[in-house]
């Protein structure tokens, strides 16, 4: 495991404004000095299409983004993350591949703040009172915390989840700050409608930041599964659990990247177990947002409940229903449901039209046909990014808020699969799950019924 920068969180809203001015700062100097360079030099002979291309997003401007955030962290690295995530037909290559920097996670804290965060949530004795044992070198450094290994005095292997000073005071400013970076930059096209994304990511963050309700998630997922064989939900330790700072039962196994480097029976197994337990939070209500698989036993252990939410029931049909119309290929029944939800306007070109409909045929090719689809020789990802250049320039308006985190969760489950390489019987998981599902108006049910047949 690499060992991590330790920086001093910003935690007042002076200092992350120092921050951000600094961070400003910088990238305007990185510009002059890029445009200086390409009128004596002319752009880099490596990359023949750089004269189109901002001098701003120089490759030494971009390294200067993606350390500032992880420097920052909170709601600055998490919109950076979000980013991170999109191909180079919504961001330049040069961008992209400092924000993989920006992926692999934050700085960690300094011991001295480590110390004072957690002596102001549980009390200047916590080491002494509560704990046998607590490992200074985090296992995991995100945006909105980092995590410690610990053993409780009953002798418990614990992971204690501490939040960044100032984080959850500072989303509001810290969003502001990023946006103004943005809109200076032109970096994100009209088309993904900027302020909508923006409300719905401090709404989400918001959430993220209240440990207590992450906790109160935690333990309805771990009631919900607990009769299930194939995975668990980890202990939430209560009373050294607070806002800020949350405990839980320590579980082992590995992340996706290792599962990938394992037998083709695991890579399968694990892609579709992860599938179905997406599918079953799309249409009833369990949440994953990661996981460590125990090859021992076979088990997904469940970790981070914090993006963790409910749908409203009459969304969720509606969603239902359009999922089986991509399946299905049956464009009537995607506009349809597209003008149901609020993804169409109903007052689209033909062309946004048609874009639509087949990038949503493309979501829905692992569920086209019964047996094995294999991810492993999947291009949904290129092929959904061709025809968003197109909804981009055409779309008329914003998707409905619940489908930011609800699209993040389908296509992080489908890009699990495709790291993975797995083969899933996409179909019939899904036809199960439609089985299963009690629409609220039987007029709707009727509406779909036997096109999953």
């Amino acid at each position: 495991m690499r060992r991590r920068r330790q920086r001093r969180v910003p935690s007042t809203p002076f200092t992350r404004a120092l921050g951000f001015a600094g961070l400003g700062a910088g990238l305007a100097w990185g510009t002059l000095q890029e445009s200086a360079k390409r009128l004596v030099y002319g752009p880099p002979q490596s990359n023949p299409n750089a004269s189109a291309v901002s001098p701003f997003l120089s490759q030494q401007n971009a390294q200067r983004l993606a350390l500032a955030l992880c420097r920052m962290r909170g709601a600055a690295l998490k919109l950076g993350q979000m980013l991170s995530i999109q191909d180079d037909s919504l961001l330049p290559a040069p961008i992209l591949a400092a924000l993989d920097i920006v992926r692999q996670g934050a700085d960690v804290m300094p011991i001295t703040q480590l110390n004072r965060a957690l002596d102001s949530e549980l009390g200047p004795e916590w080491k002494s009172m509560l704990l046998h044992s607590f490992d200074y070198e985090p296992m995991a450094a995100a945006s909105i915390g980092q995590v410690h290994r610990a053993v409780t005095k009953d002798g418990r292997q614990v992971a204690i989840k501490i939040q960044y000073p100032g984080v959850a005071d500072s989303i509001q400013t810290d969003i502001e700050n990023v946006k103004l970076l943005l809109d200076y930059t032109n970096l994100i096209p009209e088309g993904l409608f900027l302020d909508r994304a923006i409300k719905v990511a401090k709404e989400e963050l918001s959430r993220e930041c209240d440990y207590e309700l992450e906790a109160k998630n935690q333990k309805r997922f771990r009631d919900l599964l607990s009769e299930n064989k194939e995975f668990y939900v980890p202990m939430v330790i209560e009373n050294i659990s607070s806002k800020r700072v949350l405990m839980t039962e320590l579980v082992s196994g590995v992340p996706i990247d290792k599962v990938a480097t394992m037998n083709q029976e695991t890579r399968n197994y694990v892609g579709k177990k992860l599938l179905e337990l997406t599918l079953m939070e799309l249409f009833t209500d369990p949440n994953w947002s990661n996981f460590l698989y125990d090859e021992a036993t076979k088990m997904i252990n469940l970790i981070d409940f914090g993006a963790a939410r409910d749908y409203p029931k009459r969304f969720v049909d509606n969603y239902l229903k359009m999922v089986i119309a991509c399946a299905n290929c049956d464009r009537d029944g995607v506009i349809e449901m597209s003008l149901r939800l609020g993804f169409l306007t109903g007052k689209e070109s033909e062309i946004m039209l048609e874009a639509h409909v087949q990038a949503g045929f493309v979501v829905g090719l692992p569920f086209a046909k019964a047996g094995g689809y294999d991810f492993g020789t999947s291009n949904i990802t290129q092929s959904v990014s061709n025809l968003g250049a197109t909804m981009l320039r055409h779309r008329l308006t914003p998707p409905p808020d619940e489908v930011y985190s609800l699209h993040r969760k389908l296509s992080g489950a489908f890009l699990a699969c495709i790291k993975l390489g797995a083969v899933v019987p996409c179909r019939e998981m899904l036809l199960q799950v439609y089985k299963q599902y009690q629409f609220d108006n039987e007029g709707d049910e009727a509406l779909s019924a036997g096109s999953m047949a």
